[in-house]
């Protein structure tokens, strides 16, 4: 169990207020904890520009089985998570549950197409293979040029922008404290202890337990010893937002084209958001003419009509990367100092389990199963069952 803290401080400070930080924030809030989020922009992070798909399946990757069962795991979690959140707002984020169809541009893209999806039929993820004429026949506004694809029924997709509107909501009414300042520090006291946060501007968090949820920033976290944070870096992403008049089409289209992927995805208000590039160019927030341009190269190649929407927006965000691709969800070396952070493409899908994980280890319970491999050192990962904050 957290310690009581002394002086009227929160039993938690959480240092960042993204869709991962503002998920532990409210999972924190509604266990009974007191909980102070500190960041300048909460809700403003990389899941701000993301495209809000919940795709377990399509994210499932050749060496990646313990991360693919991770990420069903979340998806679980999803539909009463979206239900909580509305009920406590009073308004939707778009939770749309239909499911994607994804297409192949050329011959040589459905090789690699199929080889993904047997891959994926033997870890149990399920998807069933439709000719051309059958993609279409779900999504007709796809290219007549297209060579067959699948559907996939467990991928889904919200509105991120209203998700993240929404958690920022809910915290507030949760009675969580949104402290609008950038993190400077983590404070120890004389033991060696997390003792809560100090901001740029000079502010004092106190707090009984500290939680890193800086996204690609977390390592760089002042006032840690060196070799306790994760290795996380920044995955920028170029993403389009375009719009129109009526709906182009409904279900979210992912492709491979000339071997590149690419998504579609349609929002209820005729919007189509059009992802991602994936750049190992460190933390540059240029939005750049040729990412651009390929990206609505693809999206053209497989939704021809896209030519006739209005481009209203691009932007950059930066994932948190890890060196496996998979978070780290967990207590530090460093007593009552946790992280969560290095979701990389799946911070919306996994910010449910997330949020549970963390309320579960301030409380001195167990993780979800399905995390137990991902803590904040992997090769030197302990078991926490019922310890509580150490």
């Amino acid at each position: 169990m957290v310690d009581t803290p002394t002086h009227g401080a929160p039993d938690v400070a959480i240092a960042g207020g993204g869709v991962i930080g503002l998920a532990c924030a409210w999972a924190l809030a509604r266990a009974g904890r007191t909980v102070a989020v500190v960041d300048p922009e909460p809700g403003r992070g990389a899941a701000w520009v993301a495209a809000g798909m919940l795709a377990p399946a399509n994210e499932a990757h050749f060496g990646e089985e313990d991360l693919t069962r991770l990420l069903l795991a979340a998806a679980d979690r999803w539909p009463a998570f979206a239900a909580a959140i509305e009920e406590a707002v009073g308004r939707s984020i778009g939770y749309d549950a239909s499911n994607t169809v994804v297409v192949a541009s050329d011959v040589s893209d459905r090789a690699a197409l199929d080889q993904l999806l047997a891959f994926r039929t033997s870890i149990g993820v399920p998807s069933q293979r439709l000719t051309a004429s059958e993609c279409r026949a779900l999504v007709p506004a796809l290219s007549p040029s297209i060579c067959g694809g699948a559907e996939v029924p467990g991928d889904h997709h919200v509105d991120n922008r209203r998700l993240v509107d929404a958690l920022v909501e809910a915290c507030r009414l949760a009675g969580v404290d949104l402290v609008l300042d950038r993190v400077a520090r983590l404070d120890l006291d004389r033991a060696g202890t997390a003792a809560g946060l100090t901001t740029e501007g000079g502010a004092r968090v106190p707090a009984g337990a500290v939680v890193a949820a800086m996204g690609w920033r977390t390592g760089q976290l002042l006032g840690v010893p060196d070799g306790v944070l994760p290795e996380v870096r920044p995955v920028k992403g170029h993403v389009l937002r375009l719009r129109a008049t009526a709906p182009l089409f409904e279900r979210t289209i992912r492709g491979l084209v000339r071997g590149r992927a690419c998504y579609l995805v349609a929002r209820r208000d005729h919007s189509v958001v059009v992802g991602a590039t994936v750049e190992e160019v460190g933390d540059d927030l240029r939005v750049q003419a040729g990412a651009v341009h390929s990206l609505l190269d693809d999206a053209r190649a497989l939704v021809p009509g896209i030519d006739e929407l209005e481009l209203v927006e691009c932007s950059v965000g930066l994932r948190p990367g890890s060196p496996d691709n998979a978070p780290f969800v967990g207590w530090t070396e460093i007593s009552r100092l946790a992280v969560a952070t290095g979701h990389f493409r799946n911070g919306v899908l996994l910010a449910p389990i997330t949020g549970e994980a963390i309320a579960a280890l301030v409380a001195g319970e167990d993780q979800p199963t399905d995390l137990a491999g991902f803590g904040a050192r992997r090769e030197r990962q302990r078991d926490t069952g019922g310890a509580g904050l150490r």
